[in-house]
């Protein structure tokens, strides 16, 4: 505590520190929530977004296979407090740390749509961009809380450009690229054959999406269109996913924040 205070005081010219509670492997759930100029409010669930690593997302889905209905109800009345509190309007996100049993911390909220809104676009049959720009033009939202019904499960994978293992951007260029098709399956990106990835920029170079009636049907439906998906000419965390979708917690849901990092250390850092 002492130390803490002397640099910030070095640092700031404070030395006010607060103490923030420690969660011991909590998982990272986010709430979408959307308001217009006229008072209308709404969320649209929650995204599991824990399989981290370093901080940075791999792998979200929706609904939470963690959340239950009054869970559910609880967080999402908390995102639209803190969201009518800030007077927000437009597309934004309340993120919480949620613990083994139930109770949940705000973290942060961000203030546009996020990379893993697809998701929540697919479980609930709408087009949030759409949105974003009827409450930019002043218009009402087009759905009320009472229309949205969540509908079957859907989850993202973010494709990289980088080596696996080691996670080292790798640019260069895109040799031959293919696109998995098919009923409930996305693919952002805008990958072309002979596309020449540079190098300044953040190694995302696609997200995959799949939509299925559960949650056991999008991981088969994740792992055949992962099959499909062709980028070559470079490396791609495409491994990664094709391994973690073999781990019965994954299937089973059973990971929190740490998981994809103590993953990395037990089955391929140290080999």
């Amino acid at each position: 505590f002492q130390s803490a205070r002397l640099e910030a005081e070095k640092a700031f010219g404070n030395g006010e520190l607060y103490v923030e509670k420690y969660l011991e492997s909590p998982r990272h759930i986010e709430f979408q929530v959307l308001a217009d100029m006229h008072g209308n409010m709404v969320h649209l669930g929650e995204r599991d977004c824990s399989v981290q690593r370093r901080h940075q997302k791999v792998i979200e889905e929706s609904p939470s296979p963690f959340l239950d209905k009054n869970l559910r109800n609880r967080m999402g009345k908390a995102a639209l407090k803190a969201t009518q509190a800030a007077d927000y309007v437009n597309a934004g996100t309340i993120e919480f740390l949620v613990d083994a049993k139930g109770n949940f911390y705000f973290i942060e909220m961000n203030t546009r749509l996020q990379v893993e809104h697809p998701v929540t676009e697919a479980i609930f049959g709408v087009d949030l961009v759409r949105e974003q720009i009827r409450v930019a033009a002043g218009q009402d939202l087009s759905f009320s809380q009472d229309n949205l019904t969540i509908n079957g499960h859907a989850i993202e994978v973010r494709i990289n450009a980088e080596t696996f293992p080691g996670f080292s951007p790798r640019p260069g260029k895109i040799n031959a690229y293919h696109a998995p098709g098919g009923l409930g399956v996305r693919m952002d990106s805008a990958l072309y054959d002979g596309y020449a990835i540079p190098p300044y920029y953040d190694s995302l170079i696609g997200k995959l999406i799949v939509h299925a009636p559960d949650r056991a049907a999008a991981i088969a439906r994740l792992s055949r269109a992962l099959g499909e998906l062709i980028i070559d000419g470079i490396e791609t965390t495409i491994p990664l996913f094709h391994a973690l979708l073999r781990e019965p917690d994954i299937h089973s849901g059973n990971y929190n924040i740490h998981w994809l990092e103590h993953w990395l250390e037990n089955n391929i850092e140290d080999k």
